[in-house]
């Protein structure tokens, strides 16, 4: 009896121990994932983004104000075309088209065209939908940015360099396409001798290309897991 009863104890106390270890490694798991920690950006890495998504912004802000003003080139007649007092000129940008009569008398004497002129621009359908893209690419850049900098994370920065960086190629192809349709206007029809120029509103356009290709490969330098400038430049030695 008595060894029937120890055997007995014996094999409680093994599955007792069996489910303490059975436990312990079951509380170990859930303390190691109560332990796990997401790895947030250093006050620096934040500080860099927020430099790159400036200069992202100054392209962003020149984008809009060459794309919502109205200046991007100037056609204007040579002013003694029409052997009278008065000549015509237009301004064309992407949305609308105007001409204007002036006064010869009122025009610089150093210019041999009509000009110059304050008026809105033709529409141009291909470059207007590339500018519109762009503005698209560039609010879903900016909204990677500002989940980025909220969550802390370097994760949304990849996507953010690539809306960048195709908006700032939009953007600039916007301006070929509509050089061309005013290249092809002006050769569709030789009987009025045109004069044009590319105006500010151009310029602001070809800044913020150039700009927001800038900041989208900031966002790639900042989004890779080493620091490029540790792998470039050789490492002294401490001890020497």
């Amino acid at each position: 009896m008595w060894s029937n009863f120890f055997v007995q104890q014996d094999e409680e106390g093994r599955i007792g121990v069996a489910g303490a270890g059975q436990g312990g490694g079951l509380g170990g798991m859930k303390g190691g994932r109560g332990q796990r920690r997401t790895h947030k950006m250093s006050d620096s890495q934040e500080g860099k983004i927020k430099l790159a998504f400036f200069v992202s912004i100054i392209g962003v802000t020149l984008t809009v104000l060459g794309v919502g003003t109205e200046f991007w080139v100037e056609l204007a007649q040579p002013k003694n075309f029409s052997g009278n007092q008065t000549c015509q000129l237009a301004h064309y940008g992407l949305w609308k088209g105007c001409i204007r009569t002036l006064w010869v008398a009122d025009i610089d004497p150093e210019r041999t065209s009509c000009g110059p002129a304050e008026l809105p621009g033709d529409l141009n359908l291909a470059a207007a939908i590339m500018a519109l893209l762009s503005l698209t690419m560039m609010v879903m850049g900016s909204i990677c940015i500002a989940m980025s900098l909220s969550k802390g994370v370097q994760f949304f920065l990849k996507p953010a360099s690539f809306c960048f960086i195709l908006s700032g190629v939009l953007v600039l192809l916007s301006i070929l396409i509509f050089h061309q349709s005013v290249l092809a206007l002006l050769s569709s029809n030789h009987a009025i001798p045109l004069h044009h120029e590319l105006s500010w509103s151009v310029a602001c356009v070809g800044s913020a290309g150039a700009t927001l290709i800038i900041g989208g490969f900031l966002f790639v330098i900042l989004s890779l897991p080493f620091s490029p400038w540790q792998k470039c430049l050789p490492h002294k030695n401490s001890a020497t």
